[in-house]
């Protein structure tokens, strides 16, 4: 009763944001403002599930979980940001530091020296601290939907394994509207970026709804999701240059090269989290 509800009132809440972008054709239309409000769907209708259903607000689980997760979170995205792309480059399917894109970024924050020793540090540093904050405030609304409310709802009834997959195949259709009719693909045909962007969701939703149950927080969540689309969006793929076609269909979140390693740290997470899989307390945990 309590996930239908809440699966409900996300398409509902979801849809007041998706007309817009669909008739402007992109995400970023309005200004960015209808993807926040978009990103903030899910927490509308958790809050709104849990009050309908009596469930209580600590179910979502917005105490602080400890910095030990929070630090976590944050340092996982880079870390696998940085094989993926490490290998991007050192295979030749994108150029790292390419003028032509470090010129781009320097014009942008509106430096004078487009020199990479220059540029590439001070632009990781600078997104690392002060953008890093602005994409904890849209990742918390849909990470208190997804893994505040829903993981665990999900957990409780299918396990560990089954109810992140589950979360993560929900939480990856939800975006299928700016997929098919906003532009939200990285250039690639749907029939590539898709699988690719599911994958790489699913395996994210591993390792977020382990985290979640490890810190009993929804916090580490928000941060790793803020992470993951600051340093896949705004710093490794503005940093890599096209080397011939393939690129598109190996660097982002709609090639193959991120998925592929993230999944790699879903199995890791899902490792973790074998001494709470099919044991009771884990059904302690999902509920709290």
């Amino acid at each position: 009763m309590s996930i239908t509800c809440f699966l409900i009132l996300t398409t509902l809440v979801s849809a007041v944001f998706w007309v817009p972008i669909i008739d402007a054709g992109r995400v970023g239309a309005g200004a960015g403002h209808y993807v926040t409000g978009l990103m903030w769907a899910p927490a509308v209708a958790a809050v709104l599930t849990v009050h309908l259903t009596r469930l209580g607000g600590e179910s979502l689980a917005l105490r602080w979980g400890g910095s030990r997760y929070a630090l976590l979170g944050y340092a996982i995205p880079p870390a696998y940001a940085a094989i993926a792309y490490g290998l991007t480059w050192v295979l030749g399917f994108g150029v790292f530091a390419e003028p032509a894109a470090i010129a781009a970024i320097a014009r942008r924050l509106g430096w004078n020296s487009s020199n990479p020793a220059v540029v590439v540090p001070l632009y990781f540093v600078l997104m690392g601290t002060t953008q890093v904050i602005i994409n904890v405030a849209r990742a918390l609304g849909e990470e208190i939907g997804w893994r505040g409310f829903l993981a665990p709802q999900l957990v409780a009834r299918l396990g560990f394994t089954w109810g992140s997959v589950v979360t993560g195949i929900i939480s990856a259709a939800w975006h299928l509207p700016l997929l098919f009719f906003a532009g939200y693909d990285g250039g690639t045909p749907w029939w590539f970026s898709m699988p690719c962007f599911f994958m790489m969701v699913i395996g994210l939703s591993i390792v977020l709804t382990w985290l979640r149950l490890a810190s009993n927080s929804v916090w580490p969540c928000a941060i790793l999701h803020a992470s993951h689309n600051l340093f896949i969006q705004g710093v490794f793929t503005p940093l890599t240059g096209a080397n011939g076609s393939a690129t598109s269909h190996v660097i982002g979140e709609f090639g193959v090269a991120v998925p592929a390693i993230v999944l790699l740290f879903a199995l890791g997470c899902w490792r973790l989290a074998q001494p709470i899989r099919g044991h009771a307390r884990l059904n302690d945990m999902a509920a709290r």
